[in-house]
């Protein structure tokens, strides 16, 4: 564990906790009383407090704005069936936080401001973690560059934030996906591994052409010849063929590696199931559900958790799935609840207490 950081803190005068309505939580809508800031000047990081959450004031020249360097994580703290609150594996998110860092030519942020800042300012604001099933507080730390002046070079200030948001339950309904083969999200040598916010921005052409269509997502192909799978919407994907679940491999930076995704491939080892972490084109997926062996297709990610995918689009070819019928995609997001509850034993340290 970190050591205690010495934050600044300046708490509210009165929290809008008074008369909030948990039910019906929208996703990243709502937010807590306070969060965390901090700036990166002249080499060092300094000024960290905890303060009511507000806005920020900005110049028009702000460096992120017009060269886009910008990173972010996406966490969830919980509390378990005694009402004790802790965060899901905050230390692969650290990880990766600094690993987009680097990928954008951004300092990094240190363990005791990102970790043991969260800890404080979710300590402060453990009353707006919901004690309901399925629920949690949604934490979002991001950074991005403050220079304020124009030309295209890295920004030489930044600044760095942690924002909390109460998250309802995430019931997707089972998604319809078409194949993408015109956009790209990414390729070798490119930024497709960090999460920044360019990845999102360049998404979502490809996702509006596609609910124009009637599908909810795209399945993201390479670069080069638009077969090689890649990720669901914004999400790593599973499939399960033959009882052996494969999903796409990290080797050539076009694909996060995700903390879910991480989770539900050891919870899958756990049960007996071979996982192939390998390249996967569309040519075998279709192949595969033309002899029957396509068994079941799922996205994962910290939003929803596991979304299922009951139908899938290539070209002439419509792929459907009886999602009822879904047993591995069940069986690990039952058993990911189940940690977070406290009903079995958290074997690999992923719950970190408050």
């Amino acid at each position: 564990m970190t050591e205690a950081l010495d934050i600044s803190v300046t708490r509210v005068e009165r929290s809008k906790l008074t008369g909030f309505n948990f039910d019906n939580l929208p996703f990243g809508k709502y937010f807590t009383d306070h969060m965390l800031e901090a700036d990166y000047e002249n080499g060092e990081w300094k000024s960290v407090e905890i303060k009511p959450y507000q806005p920020l004031l900005l110049e028009p020249s702000l460096a992120a704005l017009h060269y886009g360097q910008s990173i972010f994580e996406g966490i969830k703290a919980y509390k378990d069936a005694e009402g004790n609150p802790f965060i899901f594996r905050p230390y692969d998110n650290f990880k990766r936080f600094n690993l987009s860092a680097d990928r954008m030519n951004m300092p990094e942020v240190p363990e005791e401001i990102f970790i043991e800042g969260m800890r404080q300012l979710i300590e402060i604001d453990k009353n707006w973690i919901p004690a309901k099933k399925d629920y949690s507080l949604y934490i979002r730390p991001l950074m991005f560059a403050t220079d304020t002046m124009l030309g295209v070079r890295p920004s030489e200030k930044y600044k760095f934030l942690i924002l909390l948001s109460p998250a309802g339950a995430y019931f997707s309904a089972p998604l319809r996906i078409a194949v993408e083969e015109k956009y790209t999200r990414a390729a070798p040598g490119g930024v497709g591994f960090s999460k920044n916010a360019g990845n999102y921005g360049g998404s979502m052409k490809a996702a509006t052409v596609a609910k124009e269509q009637g599908y909810d997502q795209v399945l993201w192909t390479d670069a080069f010849e638009h077969k090689w799978l890649q990720e669901v919407g914004m999400m790593n994907v599973f499939f399960i063929i033959n009882n052996v679940a494969i999903t796409p491999s990290l080797e050539e930076g076009t694909i996060l590696a995700g903390v879910t995704r991480n989770s539900v491939i050891t919870l899958l080892e756990e049960m007996g199931i071979k996982v192939e972490e390998r390249k996967i084109s569309i040519d075998e997926l279709t192949e595969a559900y033309k002899n029957n062996q396509l068994q079941e297709v799922f996205g994962t990610g910290t939003a929803a958790v596991v979304s299922l995918v009951k139908e899938l689009k290539y070209r002439d070819t419509v792929m459907q799935f009886d999602v009822a019928s879904f047993k591995l995609a069940a069986a690990v997001k039952q058993r990911l609840a189940d940690i977070r509850e406290g009903k079995v034993e958290d074997t690999h340290n992923w719950l970190v207490r408050i």
